[in-house]
C-alpha cells in the first residue's frame, strides 16, 4: 500500500508543468535520435549533459531518462526499416526485423515492437515499484565472482548467434574479445594491442563498431542497388495492427523477453546488449522451426525488443540504489546525478523521493507519449525507405559520421567505423555472422575485469568460482554447455547430420535454463 501511495506522489511530481515539459522534450529527442542512423542515446545525452548543469535535478533526470528509453523506441524503427541499429542492443532486432521489412511486413514488425515495448516497460515499472527493495538485496549478492561466471556463460553461448558453422561463431566471438582488450590495462596502465597508435589508448568505441558492422557493412554490400527494397509497399497506420494470429505468435516471446530483461536489469554491471542476445537465443531454442530465425520471424523481434525495454526500466534499480551503472548511458545518467550533488545509493529513495518516484511515474507517461507520437508518424518512417538509394547512402553515412564524432569529438573514431564497415562487409560476404563480434566485445572487458578482481579478493584461489553457490551454478552450466555441444556434434557426425543445424540447436539450448536458474 505504501508503494501505491509513493507512486501517486510520483505522478504528482511528473505531472508538474516543468517536469512534464522536459520529459516530453527528452522522449521526443530520444525518439528522433533513435531513428537516425548513427545517432543513439549515448550521443544525445553526451551533447545535452551540459544543459543539466543549470537545471533542477528532477527535470534534468527526467529529460535524460526520456532520451534513454525514447531512443530505445526509435532504435527499433531504424533497425527494422533500414537495418541500422543506432543502439547496439538493436543489432539483434536487425536479424529478423529487417527481413520482415524486405518481405513487406515492416508495418507488422513495427506494430509488434510497439506492443511489446509498452507491455515490457509497464512490467519493468511495476517491478521497480513493488520489488525494488527485494531486487536491491539480491543485487548485493552479485560480486565479481558471480558476474564473471554469468558473463563466461554468455560468451560460451555466443556462437548461437551464428546461423552457420559453430567454428565460425566461436571465431567471431574471439575476434570480439580481442577488440575488447585493445587499450590501456586498468591495473598496470600499460597499452595493449594499440600498435603504437595513441588514439587506441582508450580502446575501440562501441558505437563505432556497432555502426561499422551493421550499418556501413550493409551499405557497402548493397551499394550497387538501383531500386528501393520495398518501393512497391505502402504502409499505413492500419498496417501496424497485427492480426490475431500474429499477436498469439508474439505473446509468449514477449512474456519471456520481459522476464529476461527484468532479470538482467536487476543485475549491476550488465549492459543491455547481452539481454537481447539471450532473449533471441532463448526464442530460437523454444521455436519449432529454429532454422527460420534470421529470415523474418516475429519471435525474433518480439523477444529481444521486450527484453530491451523491460531492462531499460529496471536498469535504474542498480544505478539509483547501488550507484552501479549497467552501461555507458547509465553511467552518464549517474554522472548527471553527481553533478547535481546527489549521491546514488540505498538512501536515495528516502532522501530524494521526488527524484525516484517522479522518475518511475515519468516512465509510464513517457511510454504513452511514445505510442501517441509513433502511430501517426509511421508514414514518416516509411518514407525513409522510398528515398532513392543514391541519396540514402551518403546521407546515412553523414549521420553515422556525425553521430560517432559527437560521442567524443574524435575524428579517429570515424576511421574506426570505416575499418569495421570494411571488415563487416568482408565477413558477411564470406558467410560469417558478425553478431557474435558485438557480444565478445561487450562482455570481454567485463569478464577480464571481474576475473582479476575476484582473484584479488581470494588471494589467487581459483576455487572461489565453484565454492560460491551462484557462481558455481553458472560455472556448472558452462561446463554442461561445452559437454552438450561436444556430444551433440559427435552425434550429428555419426548420423551424418549437417554441422550447422546441430550446432545451432545445441548452442541455443544453453539459454533455456539461464533465466530460470538465475
Amino acid at each position: 500500500m505504501q508503494s501505491l501511495q509513493d507512486l501517486w506522489f510520483g505522478f504528482g511530481v511528473a505531472f508538474q508543468g516543468t517536469n512534464l515539459m522536459w520529459s516530453f522534450f527528452g522522449v521526443l529527442i530520444g525518439n528522433l535520435i533513435g531513428v537516425l542512423p548513427g545517432m543513439g542515446a549515448l550521443s544525445a545525452i553526451s551533447i545535452l549533459l551540459p544543459l543539466t548543469y543549470a537545471m533542477h535535478p528532477v527535470p534534468a533526470i527526467l529529460m535524460l531518462a526520456g532520451i534513454f528509453y525514447g531512443s530505445q523506441y526509435g532504435g527499433a524503427i531504424g533497425a527494422i526499416l533500414l537495418n541500422l541499429p543506432s543502439h547496439p542492443p538493436h543489432a539483434v532486432t536487425c536479424l529478423d526485423g529487417y527481413p520482415m521489412t524486405k518481405a513487406g511486413k515492416g508495418g507488422t514488425a513495427l506494430g509488434i515492437t510497439m506492443i511489446c515495448s509498452f507491455f515490457a516497460a509497464s512490467v519493468g515499472i511495476l517491478v521497480m515499484v513493488f520489488a525494488s527493495p527485494l531486487l536491491t538485496e539480491i543485487a548485493f549478492k552479485f560480486g565479481p565472482t558471480e558476474i564473471f561466471s554469468i558473463m563466461l556463460l554468455g560468451l560460451l553461448a555466443g556462437s548461437t548467434m551464428s546461423r552457420g558453422s559453430p567454428l565460425k561463431g566461436v571465431a567471431m566471438t574471439l575476434f570480439g574479445l580481442l577488440c575488447g582488450v585493445v587499450g590501456t590495462d586498468v591495473n598496470t596502465g600499460s597499452f595493449r594491442f594499440s600498435f603504437g597508435v595513441p588514439e587506441l589508448s582508450d580502446g575501440l568505441e562501441l558505437v563505432a563498431i556497432a555502426m561499422g558492422l551493421f550499418g556501413v557493412a550493409d551499405f557497402l554490400l548493397n551499394v550497387n542497388r538501383m531500386k528501393v527494397i520495398t518501393a512497391n509497399t505502402s504502409l499505413r497506420i492500419r498496417d501496424m495492427r497485427p492480426s490475431w494470429a500474429e499477436l498469439k505468435e508474439a505473446f509468449w516471446p514477449m512474456v519471456r523477453g520481459t522476464g529476461v530483461g527484468t532479470l538482467f536489469g536487476a543485475m549491476p554491471g550488465t549492459g543491455p546488449t547481452i539481454t537481447t542476445f539471450v532473449a533471441y537465443a532463448l526464442e530460437r531454442k523454444l521455436s519449432k522451426t529454429p532454422e527460420k530465425f534470421g529470415t523474418g520471424m516475429i519471435a525474433g523481434v518480439a523477444g529481444p525488443e521486450a527484453s530491451a525495454h523491460s531492462k531499460t526500466q529496471v536498469d535504474f534499480i542498480p544505478t539509483m540504489s547501488l550507484g552501479i551503472p549497467g552501461d555507458a548511458v547509465m553511467a552518464l545518467i549517474l554522472g548527471a546525478l553527481l553533478i547535481q550533488g546527489i549521491q546514488p545509493g540505498p538512501q536515495l529513495i528516502t532522501d530524494h523521493p521526488d527524484i525516484f518516484w517522479g522518475l518511475i511515474a515519468s516512465f509510464w507517461i513517457g511510454n504513452v507519449i511514445l505510442m501517441v507520437l509513433n502511430v501517426p508518424m509511421i508514414g514518416v518512417w516509411v518514407k525513409l525507405l522510398q528515398v532513392p538509394y543514391r541519396y540514402l547512402f551518403p546521407s546515412a553515412m553523414f549521420f553515422i559520421a556525425v553521430g560517432v564524432f559527437s560521442t567524443q569529438n574524435n575524428l579517429f573514431q570515424i576511421w574506426e567505423v570505416l575499418a569495421f564497415g570494411l571488415i563487416g562487409a568482408l565477413l558477411m560476404a564470406l558467410d560469417f555472422s558478425v553478431a557474435p563480434i558485438m557480444l565478445g566485445f561487450v562482455l570481454g572487458p567485463m569478464v577480464e575485469e571481474n576475473f582479476r578482481r575476484a582473484l584479488l579478493l581470494s588471494r589467487g584461489d581459483m576455487a572461489i568460482f565453484v565454492t560460491r553457490p551462484i557462481s558455481g551454478t553458472f560455472i556448472a552450466l558452462s561446463a554442461l554447455l561445452l559437454a552438450g555441444v561436444t556430444w551433440s556434434a559427435w552425434r550429428g557426425k555419426q548420423r551424418g547430420k549437417p554441422q550447422e543445424s546441430v550446432a545451432d540447436e545445441v548452442l541455443a539450448s544453453a539459454h533455456v535454463v539461464l533465466p530460470k536458474e538465475a
